[in-house]
């Protein structure tokens, strides 16, 4: 197992809250790493019918065994679990005791936060940032490479190539685990529509057109997209606003937590073809938003991320807001930058003022770290350090 870089604020969590709940989407490394840091706690995997059958029909039981604590594995299987582990927490608040995870984001969250607020820490485990990719002794090296493998453990330590990998993931994601939150009846309008989100990533979310393109109705778009946000596939990125006195863009960005499932879906199968795909500055930005926020979320900061446009196309496609301190980052597939993509950043950069007295950040398809007078080059392969230090 590679070394994951969320495992020191799980650790720290450990040290002071009695459970410590991980969530994630499935095949991102949950069961893996956590088994990893408690490997004296004892494990019950809630997916096995028979344990799942003993946690739903007599908690009292199930957790009976563990009277010094555990990890449970999928604890969104028995959602009423939580609700018995509260008294028992209560009556013994050492910290540590308790591992949770989940692949359900909505789902196990709502349960958490009915049973266990202020009892446990909540951790973010996405897929593999590129840093953490780097950790493997056979890695993608060039930016179409990393992109298209994408984040997932399994798609870059498995014995098939990540094109197949992910092909039995959306398989098995759709036929399972979307029809686990939600009683889906087409599943093939359903892989259709997963499709049509990865050929908006990057752009703005307008439900109407999306569920125009898709062939049904927007209340089952919009439910449709839900369970995607759920189980950890997409995530809205939100535009700012702040009191400028501006007429700014309201709708949110759809953007992909994994670039290899966006090109999965999107039918490109090759660094080659990638290169050349028109939404390959698409894929790239939502890239780049996803490693900051992977970046975020390793460091338990879950919120403080934006994008900027306004009604004449100024665009930022991120913002970071750090204590009121907004820093302006720019994702440009490119490996050659010109002063006219720059500007924007610089016009965003006065619009906000005080607001953002830093430099803006350009992560740009190119190799070099440069310090211009209008912006920060940082190249691909050196986000975080380049875009917060």
């Amino acid at each position: 197992m590679i070394e994951r870089d969320i495992t020191t604020s799980i650790l720290q969590a450990a040290r002071s809250y009695p459970a410590i709940t991980v969530t994630g989407p499935r095949q991102s490394g949950k069961t893996t790493l956590c088994r990893a840091l408690f490997p004296h706690h004892p494990y019950a995997n809630l997916e096995f019918p028979d344990v799942r059958q003993l946690a739903i029909e007599d908690p009292r039981r199930f957790l009976g065994q563990f009277p010094d604590g555990a990890v449970l594995d999928e604890i969104q299987r028995a959602p009423d679990l939580t609700s018995y582990l509260q008294p028992m927490i209560d009556d013994n608040r050492r910290p540590g005791q308790w591992v949770l995870t989940g692949s359900q984001n909505f789902s196990l969250l709502h349960s958490i936060s009915q049973s266990l607020a202020g009892r446990t820490a909540i951790i973010h485990l996405l897929p593999l940032d590129y840093q953490e990719i780097q950790r493997f002794e056979s890695h993608p090296t060039s930016l179409d490479e990393v992109l298209l493998s994408g984040g997932y453990p399994g798609a870059l330590d498995a014995d098939t190539t990540p094109a197949q990998w992910l092909s039995d993931y959306v398989l098995t994601y759709v036929e399972r685990d979307a029809r686990m939150i939600s009683n889906i009846g087409d599943l093939l309008a359903f892989q259709r529509f997963m499709s049509l989100c990865a050929g908006r990533t990057g752009q703005l979310l307008n439900y109407s057109n999306l569920a125009v393109d898709a062939g049904v109705s927007q209340p089952t778009a919009k439910a449709w997209f839900s369970i995607l946000e759920a189980s950890y596939i997409v995530f809205r990125l939100p535009p700012w606003f702040g009191n400028i006195r501006k007429r700014l863009v309201k709708m949110p960005k759809l953007h992909f937590y994994d670039s290899g499932l966006a090109c999965w879906l999107l039918g490109i199968r090759s660094a080659e073809q990638l290169s050349v795909h028109p939404l390959r500055g698409a894929i790239f930005e939502s890239w780049v938003v996803a490693e900051v926020l992977k970046h975020r979320y390793n460091q338990r900061e879950r919120s403080g991320l934006y994008f900027y446009r306004d009604k004449n196309g100024v665009e930022a496609d991120l913002l970071i807001e750090d204590a009121g301190v907004m820093t302006i980052v720019e994702a440009k597939a490119g490996q050659t930058i010109t002063t006219d993509i720059l500007s924007p950043a610089r016009r965003i950069s006065r619009a906000l003022g005080d607001r953002s007295p830093g430099t803006p950040r350009i992560v740009y398809a190119g190799g070099e770290a440069q310090e211009r007078s209008l912006a920060r080059m940082v190249p691909w392969n050196q986000i975080p350090q380049g875009v917060f230090q």
